[in-house]
């Protein structure tokens, strides 16, 4: 192992929070009020501007969901308005802790994956999801994407300990709040059956426990429940399934974002718009049996792919959903020698980073631009997620080949 990886500044103990501090001093440095109304780092369903404008509403008894543009869950409403303040200094703090609590989630489930208490390589896991760019904006934007990271990594954190109860919960919460999180509860379910170690080297037909499966998925269900339960006592009513859920099959609001459904749907007839709704909801379905079929024996990886899947397709996105995707990269280090083109994804990522905020500023600061500018820049941001995507699913099938051996050759049949 490298010898940079044991250096003392690269210890978990110092990365967590010394990073954790230098965000907190970014936004009392001001950026978070430069970055705060920014379409690329929070959507509609994660602004803090909106969180905002439904507290003030429920807390004068208003009911938030009437005016059709309050997107948030009402447990956020309760959490806010009754619990924890809601002013920029507090939401930035609980935003860091939460990226806090994601890293070392990450870090958990990579010791689990290697079944060691302890490595030379936390620190690095960590550092990599806290200094990714996309994950670092969002949370200075006051966007409450890391919260939704943070769920994530806690469920798959949780699964690889064997933990079902706080796993389940914890994806249950993130359904709330993100109901195509829904998906992630096949390839959990089978991280709870089966173990998170790496098999992507000796691929081979696991066997569980299938008479476990139903009671987790009713407990899964139980939970979903009681949450919906308590949202419509916080709000009072059912208006908000429609506000916050059907959000995401609806596409009511056509603020732009990283994403390829608002143009796709600003530019269309509105006779035909129920059937691509239909589409692009159905779409993100057809990639959950394939990839817990094809990477049974290792679920792990299976919930690593389709988080970029669902980064890259899902009706809201932001930075913060690619980034926790490149972020995990991390805990898969056995896959690295099989990534065929990395520096060309690297550079797709780099082109479309530089090419989002300056057509953004073209259209809708300085208004030399269009709508055609922002969205060429979104489709080279789903090229260069793509590209990842795929790069990591080669590889993720190539190592269990092995390295190549002079006169032979790899093909496939």
């Amino acid at each position: 192992m490298s010898s940079s990886y044991s250096s003392p500044l690269l210890r978990l103990g110092v990365v967590l929070p010394a990073l954790t501090v230098l965000k907190l001093s970014a936004h009392l440095a001001g950026v978070s009020d430069v970055l705060l109304h920014d379409h690329q780092l929070s959507s509609p369903l994660t602004s803090f501007s909106q969180l905002q404008e439904g507290l003030y509403l429920f807390r004068h008894g208003i009911d938030p969901y009437n005016g059709g543009t309050f997107r948030h869950s009402p447990l956020l409403l309760a959490l806010f308005s009754s619990v924890l303040p809601s002013s920029k200094v507090f939401m930035a703090t609980l935003l860091a802790l939460c990226d806090a609590v994601a890293a070392w989630a990450l870090v958990r489930t990579w010791r689990a994956r290697q079944n060691v208490p302890s490595s030379a390589r936390d620190g690095l896991v960590a550092a990599a999801y806290l200094l990714n760019p996309y994950n670092l904006l969002p949370s200075l934007a006051l966007s409450t994407s890391p919260l939704e990271s943070a769920l994530l990594l806690l469920a798959v954190m949780f699964a690889s300990q064997k933990k079902a109860a706080p796993s389940l919960l914890s994806l249950a919460f993130l359904s709330h709040l993100t109901p195509n999180a829904i998906l992630f509860l096949p390839p959990l379910l089978l991280l709870l059956l089966t173990d998170p170690h790496s098999h992507l080297a000796s691929p081979q037909k696991i066997s569980f426990k299938r008479h476990k499966v139903l009671p987790l998925a009713v407990e899964f269900l139980l939970y979903v429940g009681v949450l919906t339960v308590a949202s419509t006592l916080v709000a009072g009513n059912l208006n908000w399934v429609a506000q916050t859920w059907g959000t995401w099959f609806t596409l009511p609001d056509l603020t732009p974002n990283v994403g390829m459904w608002w143009y796709f749907f600003t530019e269309m007839f509105d006779h035909f718009r129920p059937f691509f709704l239909m589409v692009f909801s159905v779409h993100l379905l057809i990639y959950v049996a394939p990839l817990c079929i094809k990477f049974q024996h290792d679920p792990l990886y299976a919930l690593f792919i389709l988080t970029g899947i669902l980064a890259t397709f899902k009706a809201y996105p932001t930075l913060a959903d690619m980034g926790l995707f490149l972020s995990m990269i991390s805990i898969f280090p056995e896959t690295f020698p099989y990534l065929r083109f990395p520096i060309v994804t690297s550079l797709l990522h780099l082109h479309s980073a530089l090419l989002l905020p300056l057509f953004h500023h073209l259209w809708l600061t300085q208004g030399t631009g269009n709508a055609n500018f922002y969205y060429a820049s979104t489709l080279v941001f789903a090229c260069s997620n793509g590209a990842a995507i795929l790069d990591c699913l080669f590889a993720g099938l190539r190592i269990a080949v092995g390295k190549e051996v002079d006169g032979y050759d790899v093909v496939q049949e």
